[in-house]
């Protein structure tokens, strides 16, 4: 239904106006806004995601890799002590160390 009256029509078309300039005024501030922390941001020494995610990899490769090189550590151990290491062990209350075994 359509109001008839000039005075509303011309207080709808005004408010439509100022809502309008409003979204616009919101949406410049917002942009304002968002160079303005690109700026800061782009100064300050920030890591990128995808560095970050490079580096994330990386470290969990040498994770990786450095508990393989812990079980071969252990296993070189074991068989290096082997039978050799009961035989070299002191006994209980013994503070002497044990004397190194000739070798052929």
């Amino acid at each position: 239904m359509q109001s008839e009256n000039r005075m509303f029509d011309d207080l709808v078309k005004m408010v439509n106006g100022v809502a309008g300039t409003m979204a616009g005024a919101g949406r410049e501030a917002e942009s304002a806004m968002r160079e303005r922390m690109r700026e800061w941001v782009g100064g300050e020494d920030f890591v990128g995601r995808d560095e970050f995610e490079a580096v994330k990899t990386m470290a969990a490769a040498a994770r990786d890799e450095n508990e393989v090189l812990k079980a071969r550590i252990a296993a070189l151990e074991a068989r290096v002590a082997g039978p050799a290491a009961a035989k070299r062990a002191p006994g209980p209350g013994s503070s002497k160390r044990p004397k190194p075994e000739a070798r052929p």
